[in-house]
């Protein structure tokens, strides 16, 4: 198993490796296993090889995505199952439909009564074991068809409630209209939910402005690296160890 970048290491991608990978800002999730594949394709000439990714990020969260190779991609649901950890802001004051910075606002409303007492009142409530509805703007599959697919063309699915667990909900900063925040979740919480019902908790409105995940159960975004890093220290390894063969990796 892969899960920090050291030139001595043996790399056996094929027999299953975990690349741990922080998300940059507008890529994708399969923009991320696209460009982890593509290097193990054609950089190491591994022509079939299995790669998938343990829990999306949206495109304008950054942090830690689990990518999985070979026979390490039968762990994925495991990897999926740990908790999460987040930081990132909430602007308060207006809605969007897709409750991030995806679209825009579709309501305003006036923040001048909330106080900062109000705002860490607010968080406590979300602490524990709550019901969360999934954004219409999500990957949840309905008859087939993604959320998104459907809420896009102005047809929003029927989903339902889920049962999410937040472990702590701290407030870090607040400058209005920005609150900033670390959440400790379960598997299945939506952040962008989850900043949607924090501002119409306070009889207001409220979106997802920044977000970035910084840990998978014991995994750390601090022992991450870029996919464009990946690529330069393969090919770094492959250049000082030519002896390596196709069955070494």
């Amino acid at each position: 198993m892969l899960e920090q970048f050291k030139e001595e290491d043996s790399f056996h991608f094929r027999r299953g490796s975990l690349i741990l990978i922080d998300k940059p800002l507008e890529w994708t999730s399969f923009d991320a296993v696209n460009s982890i594949r593509y290097a193990l394709r054609h950089h190491i000439k591994i022509p079939k090889i299995k790669v998938g990714h343990a829990g999306t990020l949206d495109p304008l969260a950054t942090g830690l995505l689990l990518i999985c190779t070979g026979r390490y991609t039968k762990k994925i649901d495991e990897l999926q199952a740990e908790d999460k950890v987040y930081t990132g802001s909430f602007y308060l004051g207006k809605t969007t439909p897709s409750y991030d910075a995806e679209t825009e606002p579709d309501a305003e409303y006036d923040i001048s009564g909330i106080s900062e007492e109000m705002v860490h009142h607010a968080a406590e409530n979300f602490v524990g074991t709550i019901e969360q509805m999934p954004p219409q703007y999500s990957a949840i599959k309905i008859g087939g068809k993604k959320a998104y697919e459907l809420a896009r063309s102005k047809r929003p699915a029927l989903l339902k409630k889920r049962s999410i667990t937040i472990h702590s909900f701290e407030i870090t900063k607040i400058e209005f209209p920005e609150v900033f925040f670390k959440v400790h979740c379960s598997k299945g919480t939506y952040i962008r939910s989850l900043a949607h019902d924090f501002g119409a908790f306070l009889n207001n409105g409220a979106f997802l402005s920044s977000l970035r995940r910084t840990h998978i159960g014991d995994y750390n975004v601090e022992n991450a690296i870029g996919p464009k890093e990946f690529k330069e220290i393969l090919l770094r390894i492959l250049a000082a160890h030519p002896e390596l063969k196709d069955e070494d990796l």
